[in-house]
């Protein structure tokens, strides 16, 4: 790689008390190598499955039933070609996206792609104070406005797993994704779905262009799916892997992570496309077709399907989302603080500061409006997000795409296209949404 490429060397990575300590077998089956590899993936693909994402599937499915699965799909080819983009350049370059745009462009751009950067990460962790909280509401009773300080105990869990290394910390977030889907698949199992419909569903339907309602829904799974913390995030996990330096071991680390990320993705998928499927299952097909609200549909899982195990599961799924979340967004604001401006504090602190700052604006809204209002706030937190994913989004197409960069590991014609493409599709459905609260119209 030619080092004209970026305006200064690389220095101490981020995650630096993690680069590399886990090793890739040489001399082994594929397969082993591959299982040094699984973890990254499913760290990733915990914010793909947020109160965000609950809240739209939900929407969809009670709506419009089954239809809205090929969106669901769609959003999730997206994510994986953009994660894809992010295995890329940690590999190549040795660099994840916050340290690249610090080496690539003049502070005066690379300043203000920081503050975006935190602002995207506290609206992410907004969303799972407000998400655990109802988890905790709905399973032991615990108001919203005491709910919400529990959620700052998490710190505690973070600084365990962490010192117990960063395979405990995959460890724990994949148990509870096992948790997630083994509770969505018993509530499937207990809805009984009409399985044509699910399989027309993930096909193509002229209606979701074409129904003004519908296709807003659409905009907002979209939108909901590809979270900006994401792509900071793998580029620097990625690089916990002690892979080798040459070109072979390199193409071949980048061949595993693509498929780590690629199958955790498709998990994620398959919890979407549960949540959408269930809300069809259910609320569709007994007439409730306005669900918006998370508890809600809490309430009303017991009587359809005549059971107290599924509203159960829902508020343990939705629980583990939560914690789930927790551990990944303090990685990615670790890696998004320390890439862009080199500052290093501790996990707990980092942990305790963006918490504290998610904390606030979510007991105003519950002290002086009320519970009722918490969803509003979960809808401004998705703006935050979609004003950030464009900055995030066309640095990593643009670096991914440059030979001088990325070397050999620079991108195939097709990828970037694809991907520059869904930027420019996310960039405008993003564009949509933004116009639509600014004029009233969410």
């Amino acid at each position: 790689m030619s080092q004209e490429a970026w305006r200064e060397s690389r220095d101490t990575p981020s995650l630096s008390e993690v680069f590399g300590t886990i090793a890739v077998p040489s001399g082994q089956t594929p397969f082993r190598r591959f299982l040094a590899f699984i973890g990254p993936g499913y760290l990733v693909a915990v914010g793909y499955m947020d109160p965000g994402n609950w809240a739209t599937s939900l929407a969809g499915g009670a709506k419009f039933g089954y239809t809205l699965l090929f969106v669901a799909l769609l959003s999730n080819i997206m994510a994986i070609l953009l994660q894809s983009l992010c295995a890329r350049l940690a590999i190549a370059s040795g660099r994840d996206l916050a340290q690249a745009c610090r080496d690539a462009f003049p502070r005066w751009v690379s300043f203000p792609l920081w503050l975006l950067a935190e602002a995207a990460i506290i609206a992410t962790d907004l969303a799972e104070v407000i998400g655990t909280a109802i988890g905790l509401n709905l399973l032991f009773g615990i108001p919203l406005e005491i709910g919400v300080f529990i959620t700052a105990a998490d710190v505690f869990l973070i600084l365990w797993l962490q010192n117990r290394g960063f395979r405990w910390v995959e460890a724990f977030v994949i148990a509870l994704l096992g948790v997630i889907a083994a509770c969505f698949l018993v509530q499937i199992a207990m809805a009984d779905p009409d399985w044509n419909e699910v399989i027309r569903g993930f096909a193509p339907s002229v209606e979701i262009a074409t129904n003004p309602e519908m296709l807003y829904i659409a905009l907002g799974i979209i939108g909901a799916t590809v979270m900006p913390h994401n792509l900071y995030l793998h580029s620097g996990i990625v690089q916990t892997r002690a892979f080798g330096q040459d070109r072979g071991s390199k193409r071949q680390a980048l061949r595993l992570a693509t498929w780590d990320s690629t199958l955790a993705l498709m998990l994620a998928l398959c919890v979407n496309a549960s949540i959408l499927i269930l809300a069809a299952a259910t609320f569709n097909a007994s007439g409730n077709t306005e669900i918006v609200e998370i508890d809600q549909a809490h309430a009303l899982l017991s009587p359809i399907l005549g059971e107290t195990v599924a509203p159960t599961l829902f508020g343990i799924a939705l629980l583990c989302c939560g914690l789930n979340a927790t551990v990944t967004a303090t990685m990615a604001g670790q890696i998004v603080m320390e890439g862009f401006v080199r500052f290093r504090i501790s996990p707990v602190m980092r942990r305790l500061i963006t918490r504290t700052v998610a904390i606030l604006p979510a007991m105003v809204v519950i002290v002086i409006w009320g519970a009722e209002e918490t969803g509003r706030l979960l809808i401004l937190s998705q703006v935050v997000l979609s004003f950030q994913l464009p900055f995030a989004i066309v640095p990593l197409v643009m670096f991914t795409a440059s030979r001088a960069k990325m070397g050999d590991l620079v991108a195939p014609r097709w990828l970037t296209a694809l991907c520059a493409l869904i930027a420019v599709t996310i960039i405008g459905l993003n564009a949509n949404l933004l116009w639509s609260v600014a004029t009233g119209g969410f």
